[in-house]
């Protein structure tokens, strides 16, 4: 089995996907731990509901996320908004599919560092505005919200597409079978080449403290 190259300073390695609902419930612990001073934040999309796992919008399927995200809001104080609720989980002409917005992220990540904050974005647009995260068009858009170059960027999602994503799917996988992760959200601190499953449920929103468990595990070496 493949392994992850060591890295030189303390990682935590995100693995995600954007059409998670407790990544969502997450996202506040991530972005504490992206101001934890010394930490690198990797992303690692996992590809959830890529290939035959894609999903049309249907009753069943707004009838089936709506209860976790009922719990994921009440547990984090995450906002699920009314054009997600009753715009988007009644859009039948939408699918749920991981790819294209993974596809979007790989390519702001390769292009400046900046995967987590197209993530954020994403999040925000498909959980709270109720928008096709899906389409191409709208990834795009979201991308030039976020500053990033709109033609830099519509060349790395093109060169992104396919092969690339798909490898880095695989690679995200394969990673959290290392790690001994068993779904989305999952965390792992990397130091030194040694990786230590966390566990951020324990902290769902309480990201202050999260943030200084993180701190604290680093400066006890990992």
């Amino acid at each position: 089995m493949a392994t992850q190259t060591p890295t030189p300073a303390p990682t935590l390695h995100y693995i995600f996907d954007p059409l998670c609902g407790w990544c969502y419930g997450a996202a506040p612990l991530v972005e504490a731990a992206r101001g934890v001073a010394g930490l690198h934040v990797a992303p690692h999309g996992g590809g959830m509901m890529t290939g035959s796992n894609r999903q049309p919008v249907t009753d069943a399927l707004r009838r089936y996320v709506m209860a976790h995200d009922e719990r994921i809001a009440s547990m984090t104080g995450q906002v699920f908004g009314k054009d997600y609720f009753d715009g988007l989980l009644r859009d039948t002409g939408a699918v749920f599919d991981s790819e294209p917005p993974t596809t979007a992220i790989l390519a702001a990540e390769q292009l400046s560092g900046r995967g987590l904050d197209l993530l954020k974005r994403l999040q925000r647009a498909h959980y709270e505005e109720g928008r096709r995260i899906a389409d191409p068009a709208v990834l795009k858009e979201l991308a030039r919200e976020i500053g990033l170059d709109g033609a830099a960027f519509d060349a790395a999602y093109d060169a992104a597409q396919g092969a690339d994503t798909a490898a880095h799917i695989a690679a995200s996988r394969r990673l959290l079978a290392q790690v001994g992760g068993s779904g989305f959200p999952t965390l792992a601190l990397e130091h030194q080449g040694v990786y230590t499953l966390l566990e951020p449920s324990r902290y769902l929103g309480r990201p202050e403290q999260w943030q200084a468990e993180l701190q604290s595990r680093i400066q006890a070496g990992g």
